[in-house]
């Protein structure tokens, strides 16, 4: 019988983001991406059913056996805390374990643009951060949540699915609730979250139309709100927020959007060259004035993608493109790498070899990155929201 807290052990000693298991093979660990099959024993049914007890309370038990799937997290002094996701295959019990690092780490240390520092402290406004899963959604707004938690003093209330990093309070208090737990649901729990006294909101994932309806409108009212979505960049973010709603409900979406709208971030996880791990590639969309212009009109989206390789100096933003090329200028990743997630090889190979056209320009902003770097201007942002907001 194979011991969880073992299996557990083993997996930070791989230094695994991922442990599956289920029945009929051996423990299976995701390492820097990739699948690495153990050589430990297959799983068998009543094992599987022994682990099931000891990940999921008696509560929890009763919830998995009528849904069919579960997420929940678990905590071990000495083994760290994970998230687990428990669901059927086959008929059969399965289950996946993710890794959360017992530290947040700052801005720098996540290789992450420095402009998400200023975005963080937005007084009002809503944040997407972006991507697969496992591409460092979660990671991200955690250090933007320790940011502002170090830098403001507000109050922060976060609904999640389950609760993976714990903060502690610093110069904010921080109120986290989980779903199943601490409230019933996503919308059950925003139904109630401003009369709680929020400035800051962070909601784990955004999933509905009612989710979204009141991320938009709790940001309107003078929050600032943080929440993911799993979209690929912020091109694609905005086709998702503006079809989350019916047609006859899109225009009047798409004005509360624009008016609402500081940044999406968009991530994406690459194999490092220099070290061992991974590093991440980031597409920022700043909402600026001209970029809320080309969301309330439907025709002009497709600037946005030119809009972000425009905005590098003035704004911090950078497109994925840009930030490959600035990785791989720094010896991060191989130009194999940096060919393969790109928007455009063909376009991609150029930019290395040099051949920057005029609208390609601000490519040399990430060229003269260094000491003497300058901060992109901040936008005047509005005013602190009013009591009883």
């Amino acid at each position: 019988m194979p011991d969880l807290k073992d299996l557990l052990q083993d997996m930070r000693a791989r230094d695994a983001s991922d442990l599956h298991l289920r029945v009929g093979m051996s423990p299976i660990y995701r390492i820097n991406g990739v699948l690495i099959r153990s050589d430990s024993p297959v799983m068998r049914t009543e094992e599987m059913e022994v682990l099931l007890g000891r990940v999921l309370t008696g509560a929890q038990r009763e919830m998995f056996e009528r849904n069919k799937e579960f997420d929940t997290a678990l905590d071990y002094s000495d083994v760290g805390r994970y998230r687990v996701n428990v669901y059927r295959q086959r008929n059969d019990i399965a289950m996946v374990f993710r890794a959360i690092k017992s530290e947040v780490l700052d801005f720098a240390g996540l290789n992450l643009p420095p402009v998400l520092s200023e975005l963080a402290l937005r007084r009002r406004g809503l944040i997407l951060v972006t991507g697969t899963a496992g591409s460092g959604k979660s990671t991200t707004l955690a250090a933007m949540i320790e940011h502002i938690n170090h830098s403001e003093n507000v109050n922060i209330v976060t609904i999640e699915d389950p609760i993976e990093f714990i903060y502690e309070n610093n110069k904010s208090i921080i109120a986290q609730r989980e779903v199943g737990n601490d409230t019933h649901s996503f919308p059950d729990a925003l139904k109630h979250i401003l009369r709680q006294d929020p400035n800051v909101i962070l909601i784990g994932e955004i999933r509905d139309v009612e989710t979204m309806t009141v991320a938009l409108n709790a940001a309107d009212s003078g929050h600032l709100v943080l929440s993911t979505l799993h979209t690929i960049d912020a091109a694609q973010t905005v086709s998702r927020v503006i079809s989350f709603f019916p047609l006859d409900q899109q225009q009047y979406v798409r004005l509360l959007f624009s008016g609402t709208l500081q940044a999406i971030i968009s991530m994406r996880l690459l194999p490092r060259a220099d070290s061992k791990g991974r590093i991440p590639a980031v597409e920022v969309l700043v909402g600026t004035g001209t970029v809320r212009d080309c969301l309330l009109e439907p025709e002009k989206s497709q600037l946005i993608p030119q809009l972000i390789e425009d905005g590098v100096t003035e704004y911090g933003m950078q497109s994925f493109d840009q930030s490959l090329l600035q990785l791989y200028q720094r010896g991060m990743i191989t130009l194999d790498v940096a060919r393969k997630f790109s928007t455009s090889p063909t376009d991609f190979e150029l930019k290395v070899a040099g051949v920057v056209g005029a609208s390609d320009r601000s490519m040399r902003f990430f060229d003269q990155q260094g000491d003497t770097k300058e901060e992109p201007p901040q936008e005047s942002g509005p005013q602190e929201p009013s009591e009883g907001t």
